[in-house]
């Protein structure tokens, strides 16, 4: 049974946001990593990671209802 994410793709990432992204079906068990293979976001571009607003990993593990934001690595000095 499929589950639903909503995503937020911040800055050079929102090229890769799904027209679904507000209602993005995954299925049981799925790690952030997994979504950014599907997504096809390399993985060296997702520095900054949020799981329902607190920080996240991307091994960690997703479940119907969060809400997953991620940035890219952003410079500055």
């Amino acid at each position: 049974m499929k589950a639903y994410i909503t995503i937020k793709l911040f800055a050079t990432l929102k090229k890769y946001l799904p027209a679904s992204a507000e209602h993005y079906p995954i299925n049981p068990g799925v790690s952030v990593d997994e979504l950014l293979d599907e997504l096809l976001i390399p993985v060296s571009l997702a520095k900054l990671i949020f799981i329902n607003g607190k920080k996240g990993d991307s091994d960690t593990v997703l479940n119907g209802g969060d809400r997953i934001g991620i940035f890219p690595p952003v410079g500055g000095g």
